[in-house]
């Protein structure tokens, strides 16, 4: 939808399916590839399996006459330079290889050995800390985290919390806790401690850590959380995190290459990817994360694989290194909506699967594995990977045979418009929201992203979307109504709930021109004339650009194209319609442009001219 969703607060690692995740932006131009893609060899073994992999990646929905597509194609479509994978079969890890490059400043080839910054899939790592912890009677996952804090207290809240917050309601994302996720912090820029982070307080650049919700009575991300129960084990057992992690998981599994040091170790820097945002390294090559619990863990797929392998042999009780079963089968036990002490959970049976996304500032990646097959998958990317990932999960899916996950051809159901049309509307939950409308017959999201994504229907109350794969089921209200949806497939296992437009008027509040395709990190206030027109004017190189005008909330205005027809240069009063698409702009001649917004209705009508020379040039 695209299946990008708008946060409530532009942050990173997070755990959904993203295109786009951030909110403000400048105006940004696209770049292209330079790095030639390195000979297969250089990445690691080479298969079947591997040759399979290249050779066949398909979209979410497939046809009779869909064709394969080369992985070196799909990385350049998704604007991914490295990528490195793992694959658990049979018990074992069968093979771990990289494809393209670690950075596009040296071209270097990804290998087995290329660490890539592993974002939310800490979390996994923290929950097996904690839950080791829980079992050494350090901790308890009952009692009031306040009892083990000693450098830090959450503030009391009767209201809220009236039997405190427990470690349990932290790793199930349940504690009604704020802060999704972070941003990180560019190289050579103060970096908080993390009590700073817990206080809000500078250099730390995200809201303090507090209850916002009832504890227990709902499902929330919080990043913020992971960060308190990082704090609480570091209290108790007087390690820093790091080396707790090393003592207590890394080393026992003998994930040499992983390491939570923030910023990295040398040995990791030796081979680590670097964070690409439109092609381009990020400034210093990645972001520095002290929220470690949550966030802050660098490793390889094949490391993360022994992982699984261990969480998989105690669920079916073999012999473990970390965790007894009876602990493991309390991580893979749903809390509130399929979540468990760490772990997101899908399937049943058989099927039961367990893992994560991870997302921080140019590095995206997943990973799954079923808790009694003995098979998973580890993908990392260092771009704007996820959509990647999953066309690679699902090509490894139906190379080995793991039919949940394969891709399989859809036959669209057929619905009415007034069926089509009492699902339009916004949807919010767990700090996100969607909003879909009905356009040429079909059911559209419209989030923000560069093109509106379409809903294909399965059955009257069950979507897939056309490129992110995500299901959804939509579910009636006791009015009649519809209530909401819940994701069934490919994102967090949660519940949107369908709620009022934010404002009638889009134009009551300051409008910004927002850039595409670097991250949503700046944004350029309009300014009103005095015929009421909004302008703003700003230096453009050539090169291909996308924007959008919304509100600083995103949420009480945002306006896009109809289209995704890019503009040459100029243009005058095209129309824009609310949630539209990203407005794709060609500029041939450098030179300053003045972007103009004017009402049209409900709608808005954008003009576009150049009005003097480039201001560098």
């Amino acid at each position: 939808m695209v299946f990008s969703w708008r946060l409530s607060c532009p942050t990173r690692n997070s755990i959904i399916p993203i295109l786009l995740l951030g909110s403000s932006a400048a105006l940004a131009q696209q770049a292209t590839p330079h790095c030639a893609f390195p000979n297969s060899r250089l990445g690691g073994p080479v298969n079947a399996h591997t040759r399979f992999v290249e050779e066949n990646l398909l979209p979410t929905i497939v046809t009779a006459d869909t064709k394969p597509i080369a992985l070196e194609e799909r990385m350049r479509a998704h604007g991914v330079p490295g990528v490195s994978v793992a694959v658990i079969h049979n018990g074992k890890l069968e093979w771990a290889r990289g494809w393209g490059v670690r950075d596009t400043n040296t071209c270097a080839p990804v290998t087995p050995q290329t660490d890539f910054q592993a974002a939310s899939i800490s979390k996994v790592v923290t929950a097996l800390i904690a839950l080791r912890l829980v079992e050494q009677g350090k901790l308890d996952l009952d009692k009031d985290i306040n009892s083990y804090l000693t450098s830090w207290k959450l503030a009391r809240h009767e209201k809220l919390a009236p039997k405190s917050v427990t470690l349990r309601e932290l790793l199930s994302h349940t504690a009604g806790l704020n802060v999704h996720g972070f941003p990180g912090y560019a190289v050579g820029r103060p970096v908080p401690t993390a009590m700073q982070v817990l206080d809000g307080k500078a250099p730390a650049v995200t809201e303090g850590v507090k209850l916002v919700l009832p504890a227990s009575q709902q499902w929330q991300y919080s990043g913020g959380g992971y960060v308190m129960a990082q704090v609480a084990m570091s209290d108790v057992t007087g390690l820093p995190f790091e080396q707790l992690a090393e003592q207590e998981v890394l080393r026992p599994l003998g994930m040499r290459r992983s390491s939570f040091a923030q910023p990295p170790t040398p040995k990791v820097l030796r081979n680590a990817a670097f964070g690409h945002a439109d092609w381009k390294v990020i400034a210093g090559g990645y972001h520095i994360y002290p929220e470690l619990g949550p966030a802050g863990l660098w490793a390889t797929p094949a490391d993360l694989a022994r992982l699984l392998l261990d969480i998989q042999a105690s669920a079916n009780g073999r012999p473990s290194k970390i965790l007894s079963p009876t602990m493991t089968a309390q991580m893979l036990t749903s809390v509130k909506g399929n979540w468990g002490l760490g772990p997101a959970l899908f399937g049943a049976g058989a099927d039961r699967r367990f893992g994560h996304d991870g997302v921080n500032e140019g590095f995206q990646s997943t990973m799954v594995g079923y808790v009694h097959k003995g098979s998973g998958i580890i993908v990392m990317t260092n771009g704007a990977g996820k959509r990647l990932a999953d066309e690679i999960v699902r090509a490894v899916a139906t190379d080995y045979g793991w039919n949940d996950l394969a891709v399989k051809p859809i036959v669209e159901a057929s619905l009415s418009p007034a069926a089509l049309t009492r699902l339009a509307g916004r949807y919010a939950g767990s700090g996100m929201s969607v909003y879909l409308d009905l356009r040429d017959g079909h059911l559209f999201a419209q989030t923000g992203g560069p093109e509106p994504e379409r809903l294909i229907a399965l059955a009257p109350k069950q979507f897939k979307t056309q490129v992110s794969g995500i299901v959804v089921e939509f579910q009636d209200g006791q009015d009649g109504g519809v209530k909401g949806f819940r994701i069934l497939e490919g994102g967090p296992p949660i519940e949107l709930a369908r709620t009022a437009d934010v404002a009638s008027d889009p134009f009551a509040s300051p409008l910004f021109l927002r850039g595409s395709m670097n991250g949503w990190n700046l944004s350029q206030p309009m300014t009103k004339t005095a015929d009421g027109t909004l302008a703003v004017e700003m230096p453009l190189v050539a090169g291909d650009y996308q924007l959008k005008f919304a509100s600083e909330d995103w949420q009480t205005a945002e306006f896009g194209s109809t289209g995704t027809t890019p503009i040459n240069g100029v243009v005058s009063a095209l129309p824009l319609i609310p949630h539209g698409a990203n407005i794709r702009v060609t500029i041939t001649t450098p030179g300053t442009y003045r972007f103009e917004l004017k009402r049209a209705g409900s709608n808005a009508a954008f003009t576009l001219k150049k009005v003097g020379p480039h201001s560098g040039i």
